[in-house]
């Protein structure tokens, strides 16, 4: 689903979209409600998830503005702030379909982003499945399974999981696997990428008993590789 959203702090735009894109979702951030207002007459979206204070334009005119030019079935959510009772009673009021305090909490933000969605769209509720041999997974809901067990794992492992096994045998650069998992975060430490790796290594026993190795590749990143029976 293509989702837009409003949020003038960048960082918190940024992990908006990081969440979001890890759990399947096609996702835009804009910094005013202007942008926002703009890009909507061009493309439209299939959700907004809007800060309620922006700067340039009080939320209820963007909810207001950005409806019309929705699709009526598109779902509304706003941020708020701790404390903020009279800004979610103005937004409820407005017709926004709900709303999430700050700070956000990542696993909370996705399920009621899904939830929305499914009320929205019924009939594309189900999740893509992707098979590799015994690890199922399911895209929308960010879920991983070994052999139809669930392996608890982050969104980022998730994000990182699935970018090995559509790439089996592919060598990945540090600096792919940076653009496609982290996305717009610049500074991330060359260790935090390690230290990914290795859990969904751990987590997902890729090890050769099991038919597949995940190995580093000198001077250059990773390659999963499947092995012969």
């Amino acid at each position: 689903m293509k989702i837009a959203v409003l949020e003038q702090d960048r960082p918190q735009a940024d992990l908006i979209c990081q969440v979001l894109s890890a759990a399947g979702h096609s996702c835009q951030s804009y910094d005013s409600a202007k942008e926002l207002l703009g890009q909507l007459r061009k493309d439209s979206a299939d959700m907004l998830v809007m800060d309620w204070n922006v700067p340039d334009m009080e939320g209820a005119e963007v909810l207001r503005r950005a409806k019309e030019k929705l699709a009526s079935t598109a779902p509304t959510m706003f941020l708020v702030g701790n404390n903020a009772e009279d800004d979610i009673i103005a937004g409820v009021t407005a017709g926004a379909d709900d709303y999430l305090v700050k700070p956000l909490r990542r696993g909370e933000l996705v399920a009621r982003v899904s939830a929305l969605l499914r009320r929205a769209y019924p009939s594309q509720n189900s999740a893509e499945q992707l098979q590799f041999g015994p690890y199922t997974f399911e895209t929308r809901p960010g879920r991983l399974l070994r052999d139809g067990s669930v392996i608890d794992v982050t969104q980022k492992e998730f994000s990182l999981a699935l970018l090995f096994f559509r790439n089996i045998g592919r060598p990945l650069s540090r600096a792919y696997i940076h653009e496609s998992v982290w996305v717009r975060e610049n500074d991330v430490p060359s260790r935090t990428m390690d230290t990914h790796v290795s859990r969904v290594r751990n987590k997902l026993h890729l090890r050769p008993e099991n038919g597949f190795r995940l190995v580093p590749v000198y001077s250059y990143g990773y390659r999963l590789e499947k092995l012969g029976a």
